[in-house]
């Protein structure tokens, strides 16, 4: 059973409470006061279903969507049309979503209905949360949203899972979206006015994919942090640039955590003591300005936090319902689903993230390139020209940030009109966050090299030590990676590494010297 209390679903979340949903299982459920801000809010919309065809034309209740939005829809076909809607927005492609993805999606789209400004009725609100405390994820493709009128395609693949079909998995195990509901012993539900609407009205597929990379991207700034320091130590490099006077006199706050980090890291290490008199004056930029470059990826992705923590909290379907004092209600069209901001947040993400990779890169090459490293072999090579040693590591990082190069190109740049003009402008955002996430896998796979490669470094350098907290980290290496003696296939090293990175392993190693990182 897990051990974190329910999210109470309705009330402000942050991205740590998403995550723990999405990754962890934490439960959900509904606070009491957004139970009734749902109900009240469903009135209104009754209201206007109730009257039939004498009510107004009020879009997405008893009139088209996008550019069909004044085609009037008759009272008999109300309920007909919300099917509709969702089974042919259900459009997506590509690969299929993974479950820590779905799951954000999942909770997202309850917290917007749950703020009590969608109409949407408490039972649909309970069978979403239900599903996900069951373990019933929807299948949902990856791809196929422009991100303008919301991430139609995927929430449509979401909300047709709470009818009963499409396909979905129930605790791993794929099958037809009603019998997965069945075996939860959970029943779909028949859509009322204007459920279908809000339920695929949105941003949250941009807000889910995007919320769990920027939090990935946010560890890995410790990480490169802590493979900077290694690299330092496996380069006989100088801490001096890290001094707590020099951050002071440029106050940017991720630059001074950065050094901080490395100031923790780095005291009282033999290798550095070794050199104290060595006649380089300064390292490369790679290793010297560490606090510079990590620290403005940490600035971007802190502020791409707040913009994704403002919005997993908002509004973001359409109309909105709000309520008067004298029991009326006023329903606005406007264009909160629209995803430029999040789109313009997630693009710079992927561009912080990417220089950390960038510049572990060119740590990487300090090491293994015998006219930069100090006085190491020939790519860390045990006898070189025998044997190749990290060589072909430092290519494959190499190959990993030119990749990135690719990806960093902004998505939210692009527009291409839809439905018929209507919607004639589109932020992209979806594709925003798809390579966002990739350019994280590939940032923690090229920092996994860096950490080998400097580890095989503090091999050469022994019998000096270097600082407690780089033996710890170390020694996390060596744990699940032996030292290079002669040459072998590294990607199983690679992704030995890289694992101890994704599970925390690494860092609490090195937090058991220094505390909490920052």
């Amino acid at each position: 059973m897990h051990t974190l209390s329910p999210l109470l679903v309705g009330r402000p979340i942050s991205l740590a409470d998403l995550e723990d949903v999405s990754r962890r299982g934490r439960p959900v459920a509904l606070c009491p006061e957004a139970r009734a801000r749902i109900i009240a809010s469903r009135r209104a919309v009754d209201a206007i279903a109730e009257a039939g065809d004498a009510a107004p034309a009020v879009y997405g209740i008893n009139t088209g969507f996008g550019a069909l939005a004044e085609t009037r829809i008759a009272e008999r076909d109300v309920i007909a049309l919300q099917k509709n809607l969702v089974r042919s927005h259900a459009t997506g492609v590509g690969p299929d979503l993974g479950e820590p993805e779905i799951r954000a999606m999942m909770v997202l789209r309850a917290q917007v209905v749950a703020l009590g400004y969608s109409g949407v009725r408490a039972e649909v609100v309970d069978l979403l949360l239900s599903m996900l405390n069951a373990g019933i994820a929807p299948r949902i493709p990856s791809q196929g949203s422009v991100g303008a009128s919301g991430d139609l395609a995927p929430l449509a693949h979401l909300a047709l899972a709470l009818m009963g079909e499409g396909e979905s998995s129930f605790r791993g195990e794929r099958m037809t979206s009603a019998e997965a509901l069945a075996r939860a012993h959970l029943r779909p539900v028949i859509l009322a006015a204007k459920e279908g609407l809000a339920l695929i009205n949105g941003t949250q597929y941009m807000a889910a994919v995007g919320a769990l990379a920027v939090r990935d991207a946010l560890a890995l700034c410790t990480i490169a942090d802590v493979a900077g320091a290694m690299s330092l130590e496996a380069n006989k490099g100088s801490k001096r640039p890290f001094d707590e006077r020099l951050m002071a006199v440029r106050p940017h706050p991720g630059q001074a955590a950065c050094a901080a980090n490395l100031r923790a890291m780095l005291d009282d290490s033999e290798i550095m003591q070794s050199h104290a008199d060595c006649p380089r004056v300064q390292d490369a930029y790679s290793l010297r300005c560490m606090p510079q470059v990590h620290g403005a990826s940490r600035d971007a992705l802190g502020w791409a936090a707040d913009v994704l923590t403002r919005e997993i909290n908002s509004v973001t379907d359409n109309p909105t319902i709000f309520l008067r004092d004298d029991g009326g209600a006023d329903l606005l069209s406007g264009g909160n689903f629209h995803g430029q901001p999040l789109a313009l947040a997630l693009d710079l993400a992927a561009m912080a993230a990417a220089e950390l990779a960038n510049i572990s890169e060119r740590r990487v090459e300090q090491l293994v390139n015998p006219a930069l490293s100090s006085g190491l072999t020939p790519f860390l090579a045990p006898q070189s020209g025998l044997h190749s040693g990290f060589m072909i590591a430092q290519v494959a990082s190499a190959s990993l940030v030119s990749e990135n190069k690719v990806l960093c190109h902004p998505a939210s740049v692009d527009s291409i009109p839809s439905s018929a003009g209507r919607e004639d402008h589109v932020s992209m955002g979806s594709v925003s966050a798809r390579k966002l996430a990739q350019v994280i896998e590939n940032v923690r796979t090229s920092l996994a090299i860096e950490i080998l490669t400097a580890a095989q470094g503090i091999d050469q350098r022994r019998p000096l030590r270097s600082s407690a907290a780089v033996e710890r980290a170390h020694a996390a290496v060596r744990a699940v990676s032996p030292t290079l003696d002669e040459d072998r296939p590294l990607y199983r090293d690679i992704a030995a590494v890289r694992d101890i990175v994704l599970s925390s392993v690494l860092r609490r190693a090195v937090e058991e010297v220094t505390g909490s990182l920052r």
